[in-house]
């Protein structure tokens, strides 16, 4: 219930629409109860004296063909208004999901998995649209019914009523027991279901090394594994299901056959006529295919549910890193950036960065060395806020960056990455991925800089050549070439490269460069390396070992010192 009225308060925009609807309902319903009413008085009419049976039977027919009428013009209108809210709410939903997404912090991420995260925006997100379009309408039809039906019951004759309500107990038992077992069993299915999508997302964006390393059989036999969980998983909830329809079924026939029984006793003992039995029968009918039906509505609520709370559990995340009230925007900046007692661990037991005290000066190149895992991707993560440390500031231009806005601080910082990722669109939509508003001429100018307006004006349609999902159609020094593009494009003041050069060839990287000096000139450069050849040029270079800051300095001061840089530097060399 808290699911639905969650969904119902989501869907306020679509109010209007919701309440056409149940008005539609409602007089489908009740034009629904005609039909019986209207065989009862024609075997009344069959049964009696009356003299004019033809044109009495033909009011009937009319009457009976007008609310046929109604109750189908009900049921359009209420399904099409509540589908009309259903889908349009879900795709707000979508939107409201990926916008939430979109705000978490890496830690987040890193603890998520793509494809679990993909299967909950387009698959559970569309559970809405069964909770608002069928299983609430639903409920409201069998709500009307049950108190309808009802009503009729007594009036047509109040012992046989109360005789119909014996099974009643045991029909509810039945459903409530079945609700009970069936909505963790839902859960887990939609966890399963969740599971199977993010491995088949995973192996898919890892097919390369899948086929390299022959693994087609090992990683089909996982997702066999997987989809025999899901099909065990459904099967359970399915066979709570099966098993309590047919008693329920078995219930209801036994409610018939007593009613049968009894009224048939009250008829040969002149208390009931052979007309309302018809009409009683035909009323206690619709109302046990209502308790049937509402087995039914239970599984699909179930699923739709278990669907809706995964959707849920995503947009009542706290991000760890959020904006503070009243956050400021961060103007331009000259690119001061200084760390003041950093400490920092993605792990509370292992701690990455501890007591770090950096200042960069506006301008000023400064370079992050060091083996594999001391911190230096993470330092340029702080710089960004994909994290915030444990302890300690961060200050650009001497502002604490928890006290801008992340758009305007991001808006100051281009980055590239090791791990390049491009769109799946064209080359010139990549590049000015960073700046929309950038001009042709400006593009070019940037791709130039990069060293990619070669290869660019190469392809097939130049910069309108699309180059697949991941940039799948390029070499991994072309994609690079464009990420630098992309962050030259910008022409943000502080400059963040983590192995910027990593995948380009000795000549290439040199040609980079000298373009990456030109414009480091103008702006703060962090750069990350393991080549140390690319960072003889650095004003500053910082030598991280452990958790802190070991050496620093320019390379000809670290040479000369002989510490853990002139080792490095000496095992490159040789």
């Amino acid at each position: 219930m808290k699911i639905a009225f969650r969904v119902l308060k989501g869907a306020k925009a679509y109010w209007l629409h919701l309440i056409v609807g149940f008005i539609g309902i409602v007089v489908s319903t009740l034009a629904g109860f005609y039909s019986p009413w209207a065989l009862r008085d024609l075997t009344e009419l069959a049964t009696g004296n009356s003299g004019d049976f033809a044109a009495q039977a033909l009011l009937i027919g009319l009457l009976l063909l007008g609310a046929t009428a109604l109750q189908a013009l009900g049921k359009s209108v209420s399904g099409y208004m509540n589908h009309y809210a259903a889908l349009h709410y879900v795709a707000d939903l979508r939107t409201q999901l990926y916008s939430k997404l979109q705000h978490m912090s890496l830690r987040y991420f890193n603890k998520s998995r793509t494809g679990d995260l993909t299967g909950r925006v387009v698959n559970d997100a569309m559970e809405a649209e069964v909770l608002l379009a069928h299983v609430i309408p639903d409920f409201v039809v069998n709500g009307l019914t049950f108190v309808g039906v009802g009503i009729l019951l007594l009036t047509i004759n109040i012992k046989l009523a109360l005789l119909s309500l014996a099974t009643i107990p045991f029909l509810l038992a039945i459903t409530l027991w079945q609700s009970k077992y069936l909505a963790p069993l839902w859960q887990e299915n939609a966890k399963v279901r969740g599971e199977l999508s993010g491995t088949v997302q995973d192996n898919l964006s890892g097919i390369k090394e899948i086929q390299i390393f022959n693994r087609q059989s090992q990683e089909e036999a996982k997702i066999a594994g997987i989809s025999l969980r899901h099909t065990r998983a459904y099967l359970r909830a399915s066979f709570f299901f099966e098993t309590t329809y047919p008693l329920l079924a078995f219930i209801t026939a036994l409610g018939t056959v007593g009613i049968i029984i009894g009224g048939g006793r009250l008829v040969a003992l002149g208390e009931l006529a052979i007309a309302d039995i018809v009409g009683f029968v035909m009323y206690l009918s619709m109302f046990y295919n209502l308790v049937r039906s509402l087995a039914g509505l239970m599984e699909i609520a179930g699923e739709a549910t278990a669907g809706c709370r995964r959707v849920f559990e995503v947009m009542d995340e706290v991000p760890d890193v959020k904006e503070k009230r009243g956050a400021k925007t961060l103007p331009r900046v000259k690119g001061e950036i200084q760390f003041k007692g950093i400490s920092f661990a993605y792990n509370p037991q292992l701690p990455i960065l501890e007591n770090i005290h950096l200042k960069i000066s506006p301008g000023q190149t400064v370079a992050l060395v060091g083996t594999t895992g001391v911190g230096k991707t993470t330092i340029a993560s702080l710089v960004n806020r994909f994290y915030d440390p444990q302890k300690g500031t961060l200050l650009i231009d001497g502002v604490n960056i928890r006290d801008v806005t992340l758009s305007s601080l991001r808006d100051n910082i281009s980055m590239v990455l090791q791990d390049t990722f491009l769109f799946n669109g064209t080359v010139y939509d990549n590049i000015v991925y960073g700046w929309k508003n950038a001009t042709q001429e400006q593009v070019v100018a940037a791709a130039k800089a990069a060293n990619a307006h070669g290869f660019i004006e190469g392809l097939e349609n130049g910069y309108a050549t699309v180059i697949g999902e991941r940039g799948v159609r390029l070499s991994g020094g072309q994609k690079q070439r464009l990420s630098i593009a992309r962050a030259i494009l910008r022409n943000s003041p502080i400059l963040i490269l983590d192995e910027a050069t990593s995948a380009l060839d000795i000549s290439t990287e040199k040609e980079i460069q000298r373009a990456l000096d030109e414009i480091s000139r103008e702006r703060t450069t962090l750069i990350i390396a393991h080549r140390l050849s690319t960072i003889r040029h650095a004003d500053s270079i910082v030598v991280l070992e452990g958790t802190g800051i070991a050496e620093m300095g320019t390379h000809d001061e670290l040479i000369r010192r002989g510490g853990i840089y002139a080792r490095l530097y000496a095992t490159q060399a040789s």
